[in-house]
Formats: structure tokens, sequence, C-alpha cells
């Protein structure tokens, strides 16, 4: 056996492996995900704070969610940081659409840093009428019982943060379907097999609930102001407190609105090169997570029985994943979205070989430096490269 048909063997069982480990941990995990949560519905008093920055058009639908909640005691505030800012509209249409519920529009350009969402959050906080808090990104979309549900385990004092995994929602098409699959395929079941080995140690910006003792016995939002990764950042210092993380059991929805290639590239390879700032040592590790391509290099390298067995089984539990992954949220997924999985793992790929190259990422108009994500609190640095 020659070294290069060895590597060939060796990248067919990784992809192999990979896929059917990840295939396994979905499957254990994704009926406790989407079952009804066990902890008793919450009715402890909550303020969702919901930092804002332009207005698309599902900003109304996702936040209408969050209008027509069945918990019997919350407070929604809104923040801008422009007073000619788009989605002051859609708030306005809110309030007049539900008079009775309790909100607060927060309109105000004072900067505190270099993170233009932790600016909004440290002008909105002053507004939040109650100790138990929930923030979500603006492309978020809940069910009615998801603020009973992911607050509920703030009720145990060790409980540091609740927070929640999210499901795609293409809006527009081709792009926009890809980017709902880098969603779906790959984050959800990499954070559900890393959960299947070890403790969640991260917050995702789709949910983040906590109490605001907990917030204040970090330093509050105003550590993360200059934080690229700000809800990264605010989970590890939860984290490092001792407290627990917790992934509620419900996913939410977020929207996937790329219309266009270069726009899809952008936001994820912003993604990718984030992560590989926070965590080198696993992204140097990702490429096995691309079990399409790498299954049929390493059979390329190492034509054979063995090797071809190796890929067939691997790209076997890859397109059982997506399926089982699909139709747990879409029970009428479309036959031809299978053709889409060769395309979906050869473009990460792609992208993932290109964050090698460099640090540079887009975030809000800017060209910043992605490692400066992995030194919080540390100064968002703007790249000059």
């Amino acid at each position: 056996m020659t070294l290069l048909h060895g590597l060939g063997i060796a990248i067919a069982a990784a992809a192999f492996a990979y896929a059917w480990v990840t295939l396994l941990a979905s499957r254990r995990r994704l009926r406790p995900f989407l079952a009804a949560s066990p902890h008793a519905p919450c009715v402890h008093p909550v303020t969702v704070l919901k930092p804002l920055r332009g207005a698309d058009p599902y900003l109304y639908a996702n936040l209408r969610s969050f209008c027509v909640q069945s918990h019997p005691d919350y407070q929604l505030v809104f923040g801008v940081r422009d007073f000619e800012d788009p989605a002051i509209a859609v708030v306005q249409r809110l309030r007049a659409e539900f008079p009775a519920r309790d909100m607060a529009l927060v309109v105000n350009p004072a900067a505190h840093g270099s993170n233009p969402k932790v600016s909004n959050l440290i002008n909105m906080l002053s507004f939040a009428k109650h100790e138990w808090l929930v923030l979500a990104d603006s492309d978020i979309r809940v069910p009615v019982d998801y603020l009973a549900r992911v607050t509920a385990p703030l009720a145990a004092p060790d409980t540091g943060i609740v927070t929640c995994l999210y499901r795609g929602i293409a809006e527009h098409g081709f792009w926009s379907w890809l980017g709902r699959m880098f969603i779906d395929d790959w984050f959800v079941p990499s954070v559900r097999l890393a959960h299947a080995f070890s403790q969640p140690r991260y917050a995702f910006g789709s949910t983040i609930a906590l109490r605001r003792d907990v917030l204040g016995a970090i330093g509050g939002f105003e550590v993360l102001k200059d934080t690229l990764a700000d809800d990264f950042w605010l989970g590890e210092l939860v984290r490092r407190r001792h407290l627990r993380i917790v992934v509620s059991d419900l996913l939410v929805g977020t929207q996937v609105s790329e219309t266009r290639l270069s726009s899809l590239w952008t936001r994820e390879l912003r993604w990718l090169r984030t992560v590989r700032a926070l965590a080198p040592w696993g992204f140097s590790m990702t490429w096995v997570c691309f079990t399409t391509p790498v299954a049929v290099l390493g059979f390329a390298l190492a034509p054979g029985a063995w090797a071809a067995g190796l890929a067939v089984l691997g790209i076997g539990a890859r397109l059982a994943l997506h399926f089982m992954q699909a139709r747990a949220e879409r029970p009428h997924l479309p036959w031809f979205e299978v053709l889409l999985v060769p395309l979906r793992d050869t473009l990460l790929l792609l992208q993932w070989a290109t964050a090698l190259t460099g640090w540079r990422v887009r975030w809000h108009g800017r060209t910043l430096d992605a490692r400066t994500s992995h030194s919080s609190p540390g100064l968002i640095r703007h790249s000059t490269t």
C-alpha cells in the first residue's frame, strides 16, 4: 500500500465516521429537541430585548411572533440607533395592532464601542422593567409558547443562560435554499454532536435568556462593546462564573434571504473565519464534516473496494441526515432537494479552504479582522489589507 493510497483510505474513513456518528447523535437528540419542554411553563415576568437595524420584508412577521406569546406577563423593548431607520415604522405598526401589549421603542444613536448591536443593547437596557431578560436577533421567528419554554430553566439558580438552536427559513429561492442547508445540514448537527459528548459551552444569538443579576455579575453588556462574536463571549463569560448553559428543546426559525452567491459567500465566510478565530483546533478538523467531496476525494486517492465502500456508506449517512433533519420541520420535502447535498458540501469545503487564507470579514458594511472575536473583551480592529 502506497502512502497516497493509505491517505485516501484514511480520508474516506474519516468522512464515513463523522457522517455516521453525526447521524446517530442527531437521531438520538432530535426527539428531545423537538418535544415538549420538561420544565413547567414559566410565568415569571420577562423583558424581551430586540435590537434592530433596517427592515427586510420579513421583519414584521418575525417581530409579530413575539407579540402573540402565550406568556402572561412580558415586555418588549425594541431598539434602533438611527432616527431614520425603517424598522421604526414596523414597530409602530405593531404598537397600533397590539395596543395592550407592553412595548417600548428606544431610538438612541449613542455609541459605546465598536459593536453596534451591543451599543444598541446598552441603550435599551435601562428601559427593561423585569429581572429576567431574553435577547433575540431581529431575523428570528418563534412559536407562541416560546417565552414560557425558554425562560423556564432560569428558575434554577445554577442556570446562567438558556439558548436555542435554530432552523433556516429560505425566502428567496436557490441561494437562500443553500443558505438554509448550511444551518440545517451542517451547523445544527455539528452542535448536537458536540452536545452528545460534552456540556453546552456556547450561546447563540437566536435566543439568550438570562437573569439581570447574571448579566451584572459578568460586567453587563459593556464588557462586550468591542467584541465581534458577542453572543459567544456572553456565553463564555457566564460559563466562567461556573453557571450552566442550557440549550432549550425548542428550535426557532431564522430567515435566510440571500439572493446571490456573493452575499451568501460573504455571510458564511464571516461565520467560518469567526469560528476559526474562536476555536482554531476544531476549525482545522472541520474538513471532515463535508462528507460528499471528502469521501469522493478519498476514493480518488485510493480507488478500490475499501475506499468505495466507505465513501458510499458515508454519503448514504449524509443523505439520511439531510432527510431526517428536513422532514422534522418540513413534512413535504421535495425529492429533488437531495441533488443539492453534494453542491452544498462542496461549497462548504471551498469556503473552509478560503477561510484559511485570511482574516477579513464583512459585517454591517465594514471590513473587520475576525481575530478580534478571539480576544474578548477586546477591540474590533478595522482591516487595512
